[in-house]
């Protein structure tokens, strides 16, 4: 028997089904698919893969992912771990699990990958949405963030192959599809062209969604896709991460605040049965009360009514990490807030019958 053990991202969920499936035929080995976008998420693959240990005494435990990716020895030192394989080597984990290996560690160099698991699933255990990796890595560096560290450059999965993974799970009755990606907006050549192409090959999806989107890069093809296809779910989650434009530009976002209440009511516009959320970061370094204030009338300005709220949480090795800290019980706080802002904001939006 094979368990995964998930941390983290859609990107990880697609993948650790992936790992399953591939892996199916073997006995006693347990996969700990780990998450590294914040150092408590570190931790908690840390403790889990300790716990893990403890209770499967016998069983062999690999770690992969991108917390193996960025920081392969811390998990190589663990007397619990068997074998370390980073995200690159992930892809051909049925090769390294079934040869005769000396080594504790493999991990590459993700920024010479330009690959990605061609494999095809069957389906997601347990699960009425399925996710469709359409492309990995990303070429932007926001000052918070290590993800571009462990998953290396943008790259996108083939037309061709995204079409045939979409028409396997149609077949094993998935009704709902969602795009997954690093940077999904990011898709070459077109993120709308294939959206389109999409909804064209599959006019009877009941459903096709999306991760987040990035604010910056979502155009109006997408837009006019958003008003001519009932199908493609009205539920948009915009990576916004803050309302205040000067904290924006420290975090090397792309957009501005008056460009995500400009995308919103464009989106409306076309799709008056839009509803919006958002992801944000309360207490990113430098943050005032005044612009962490303006963050929460984005919710109202912008009319988002599901967030996704993280208080910042330092990455070695990232620009950010170097900036003049906000205190951690500041960030709770706000955090706090937000999500209370977050609430009512469902609150109201439910009470209009929006779904």
């Amino acid at each position: 028997m094979v368990e995964i053990v998930t941390f983290g991202c859609r990107m990880n969920s697609f993948e650790s089904e992936i790992l399953k499936e591939k892996l199916a035929e073997l006995e006693n080995v347990i996969v700990v698919n780990t998450c590294a976008v914040t150092g408590e998420a570190e931790r908690q693959c840390r403790q889990a893969i300790r716990k893990l240990r403890k209770e499967n005494p016998q069983a062999r435990i690999i770690v992969t992912g991108c917390a193996a990716q960025i920081a392969p020895q811390k998990y190589a030192r663990m007397p619990e771990v068997d074998l370390v394989l980073g995200n690159r080597e992930k892809t051909e984990i049925e090769k390294y699990i079934n040869g005769d290996l000396t080594e504790k560690s493999i991990v590459g160099d993700i920024f010479d990958y330009d690959g990605y698991d061609r494999y095809l699933i069957t389906g997601f255990e347990g699960r009425q949405r399925a996710f469709v990796q359409i492309q990995q890595g990303c070429d932007h560096r926001c000052t918070y963030c290590i993800v571009p560290y462990a998953r290396g450059n943008n790259r996108s999965v083939a037309e061709e192959d995204i079409l045939k993974q979409i028409a396997e799970l149609r077949r094993q009755g998935f009704d709902e599809i969602c795009l997954t990606g690093v940077d999904a907006c990011s898709y070459c050549p077109s993120f709308s062209g294939l959206v389109k192409k999409i909804l064209e090959t599959f006019p009877d999806l009941p459903s096709l969604q999306f991760g987040s989107l990035d604010p910056a890069a979502v155009d109006d093809d997408f837009i006019t896709l958003a008003a001519e296809y009932g199908n493609l779910y009205p539920y948009f989650h915009l990576s916004v991460q803050s309302g205040d434009n000067m904290i924006l530009k420290r975090m090397k976002r792309r957009h501005s605040r008056e460009d995500v209440i400009a995308l919103c009511r464009k989106i409306r516009n076309a799709r008056p049965d839009a509803v919006f959320g958002a992801d944000f970061i309360c207490g990113f370094p430098t943050e005032t009360e005044e612009q962490f204030e303006n963050t929460l009338k984005l919710v109202d300005e912008a009319g988002l009514s599901k967030l996704h709220v993280f208080p910042y949480s330092e990455r070695a090795g990232t620009p950010a990490a170097l900036m003049p800290q906000v205190p951690v019980e500041i960030r709770r706080e706000r955090a706090k807030r937000l999500r209370e802002k977050g609430e009512a904001a469902e609150r109201k939006c439910n009470g209009k019958g929006n779904k």
